[in-house]
């Protein structure tokens, strides 16, 4: 990362429950995350800092969810760079392979269009303009917290590679390291 793109970065666990302390490849998940923080060139904050503070620094923050642990360095650093250049929110994400159905009552409807979904990913980089304009900041729902950005904020998407994939749980991880295994 260059050395003069700054930002500040986050790893909430808020609102995860346990998760985030299982281990992946020996380590915490949210060690796995705050490690690929700091590699980026991140400075990593914790949850003593006041949103205040955050917004107060003048930096992009960049919000790393632990439940995308292997989130590659070089994404973040990208995620971070892209925000810095448009000034805009950046989001990682990944395409819905699922087929999503349309549901009323207990029968299953329309088969959804795909192409125009996404899943939310790691990492979430917010201007420092955005975040000066914000009463507070939600971390425990991405997803969510993305959806009220759109409405103060421009977002450009950015594809997350496979390997950071989000987990929601002990099967998603073993999956997980499956596929970090594969691509060394």
């Amino acid at each position: 990362m260059d050395e003069d793109l700054q930002a500040l970065g986050w790893v909430p666990t808020d609102g995860r429950g346990s998760l985030p302390f299982a281990l992946v490849h020996g380590e915490s998940l949210v060690a796995a995350a705050s490690w690929a923080v700091g590699e980026a060139g991140v400075r990593l904050i914790d949850a003593s800092s006041t949103f205040e503070q955050v917004r107060s620094a003048g930096l992009p923050l960049l919000l790393h969810d632990p439940l995308c642990p292997l989130t590659p360095v070089d994404f973040l650093e990208r995620a971070v760079q892209t925000c810095v250049e448009t000034g805009a929110v950046v989001v990682g994400y990944r395409e819905v392979t699922d087929t999503i159905k349309v549901r009323d009552g207990d029968v299953l409807g329309a088969t959804v269009d795909r192409s125009r979904l996404r899943s939310v990913t790691s990492p979430v980089v917010i201007p420092a303009e955005v975040l000066a304009g914000l009463g507070a900041l939600d971390s425990t729902d991405l997803a969510a917290l993305v959806g009220r950005l759109a409405e103060v904020a421009e977002i450009h998407w950015l594809p997350a590679p496979p390997i950071a994939r989000r987990i929601a749980g002990k099967d998603d991880l073993v999956v997980l390291e499956a596929l970090s295994r594969s691509l060394t």
